[in-house]
């Protein structure tokens, strides 16, 4: 068990002397993972004239429905101008709502139709199965660890948008 312990703490302190060959080792992990991550999304993203910056509001406007247009812009951090172009095409094809209002009127919340609910949940399918696959052959130990690093690379407005995403209920 002292061996144990002690070998764990000397994977600990050999963690906080990276080379930088082990940090662009993690960079390169990263790119990688993000292009395995998004591969199948895009594949389907294609076959629609579609791309990442579509997926990426179906995605946060399925996780929090009646979300306004300021908030998916500060969520996204994009252009207003961007962001109106995705979002008028997905309005135009039937995927996405826009209401006024409820407390302003001059707010817009967004709302996914069926159409567009069945297009998240066919995109979300893919990466939830590669996620799924990778957690269980990476262990429970380090699911936490792989959150943790994530998390500490957000700067702090960033992960209280995060935050603030992980408190709403999962599945609508």
């Amino acid at each position: 068990m002292a061996e144990q312990l002690r070998s764990q703490t000397m994977v600990g302190e050999d963690l906080l002397f990276l080379t930088d060959d082990q940090l662009r080792r993690g960079i390169e992990a990263m790119f990688f993972a993000y292009r395995a991550f998004t591969a199948d999304p895009d594949l389907i993203l294609a076959d629609i004239d579609y791309g990442r910056a579509h997926h990426r509001a179906v995605h946060f406007i399925h996780r929090d429905p009646g979300l306004t247009v300021t908030s998916l812009l500060a969520v996204l951090g994009v252009t207003k101008q961007s962001l109106n172009r995705v979002l008028r095409t997905l309005i135009d094809d039937g995927l996405v709502e826009s209401r006024v209002g409820r407390r302003d009127r001059r707010e817009r919340q967004l709302y996914l139709t069926d159409k567009g609910t069945a297009l998240e949940r066919k995109l979300s399918e893919a990466q939830r199965a590669r996620m799924r696959a990778a957690y269980r052959a990476a262990g429970p130990q380090a699911v936490g660890g792989f959150r943790q690093v994530l998390e500490a690379m957000m700067d702090p407005e960033t992960r209280s948008q995060y935050q603030a995403m992980k408190d709403l209920p999962e599945e609508r």
